[in-house]
């Protein structure tokens, strides 16, 4: 049933010499984002990579019976393939039901070398499945078609064992319920909520992305690429969580596949001149592909959320690349794809796929060859 993926317990299967940072009761949040009041769990360096462990709500929600273990033996899974961490942390972690949110937040981290104004670059080195199975779920009338789906009006939680086929993992899911056949897709692990905290001492809630990142739940965030967060606080006070092996744009039944991932991150401070000339100014979540750079747009609207994400590109656009704004804004409606990253998180997210390689050098790349005694991080380096 199940593919031969390891176990990830807490602690087992750490490198020697790495940076470890567990999840547990300690160590996380559950349903808030750590806010400039919060007391870091580790303190780092920029250029340090971290080897994070994290939790998926899914399994020890109250609608689920707060119990991990008896959840996941409800399909089949043993006992020792239900992770520890999950459990004490559904046991004894604090989270109010009423007013806090679902996902559960490992950190805050301080960079100690982050100022307001720097970028926080954080790089996804390698993403690691803690267990072969997870959960996709509709609940609270709060996917795409509110009013329509869940039609009982209470949790739909479908449970989707990892699959081993050929050469790649695949998650499984019935066509019928009970029926013999399945549908099956590639797995595409990447964790749905990277942030730093705001500049205030209150928590926010962990559902709604802002332009600080949080439960931004853009699916490009895989394995090789970099999300560009704009500092607000000294240290940014970096969090991760909301892991999943797979989403489709939009996220429409409310949660896509979400199941736990030991991920290893690399935490680089860009400081506000570099990034100035690279992006110019950026407002919100900016992430880099090795194919892409893709500005972001959020709002409770879509349809801003949409305007945000074009008004974005077009700074990036004339920032980094000298583009007088009525030729960017005729390039993007030929050349940029605009896709929704999700519907569902009360703020909607909009991301603009920008191919790097269509474009000239950039001008920070064209400033740095005309004054080689002073060059610029990335200078004459493709994208």
């Amino acid at each position: 049933m199940f593919a031969d993926v390891p176990i990830l317990q807490p602690g087992e299967g750490v490198p020697e010499g790495a940076t470890y940072l567990p999840a547990g009761p300690g160590t996380i949040l559950w349903g808030r984002l750590p806010s400039r009041a919060d007391v870091p769990v580790l303190t780092i360096r920029s250029g340090d990579s971290v080897l994070i462990d994290t939790v998926s709500h899914e399994g020890t929600l109250p609608d689920q019976g707060q119990d991990p273990a008896a959840f996941f033996a409800g399909h089949g899974v043993p006992e020792s393939a239900v992770l520890r961490d999950a459990i004490e942390i559904a046991a004894h972690a604090p989270r109010d039901p009423e007013t806090d949110g679902p996902h559960i937040v490992t950190g805050p981290i301080r960079i100690e070398d982050a100022r307001p104004g720097d970028l926080l670059a954080i790089t996804v080195e390698k993403l690691q499945p803690r267990v072969p199975y997870g959960v996709i779920s509709n609940r609270h009338g709060r996917g795409a078609l509110p009013g329509e789906l869940p039609r009982s009006g209470s949790t739909v939680s479908v449970f989707a064992p990892v699959e081993q086929r050929g050469a790649r993992l695949v998650g499984t899911l019935p066509a019928v319920e009970g029926g013999p056949r399945d549908v099956a897709f590639p797995l595409a692990p990447f964790l749905g909520t990277m942030g730093v905290a705001p500049a205030s001492d209150e928590r926010p809630h962990s559902v709604p992305p802002a332009e600080y990142g949080g439960n931004i739940d853009i699916r490009l965030l895989v394995e090789g690429t970099t999300l560009y967060l704009p500092v607000q606080v000294d240290g940014a006070l970096a969090y991760v969580g909301d892991p999943h092996f797979a989403q489709g744009d939009g996220e429409v039944a409310l949660t896509a596949l979400e199941a736990s991932l030991r991920a290893t991150l690399r935490f680089d401070v860009v400081p506000r001149d570099e990034a100035l000339a690279e992006f110019g100014e950026v407002a919100g979540p900016l992430v880099r592909t090795p194919e892409h750079l893709v500005p972001t747009g959020l709002d409770p609207d879509l349809n801003e959320a949409m305007r945000k994400a074009v008004r974005a590109a077009l700074r990036l656009l004339q920032a980094r690349w000298g583009m007088d704004e009525h030729l960017a804004y005729a390039y993007l409606s030929a050349a940029t794809d605009f896709d929704i990253s999700q519907v569902v998180d009360v703020t909607a997210g909009v991301h603009a796929r920008i191919r790097t390689a269509d474009l000239p050098p950039p001008v920070v790349a064209r400033a740095a060859e005309s004054n080689p005694a002073e060059p610029l991080r990335d200078a004459g380096k493709e994208d």
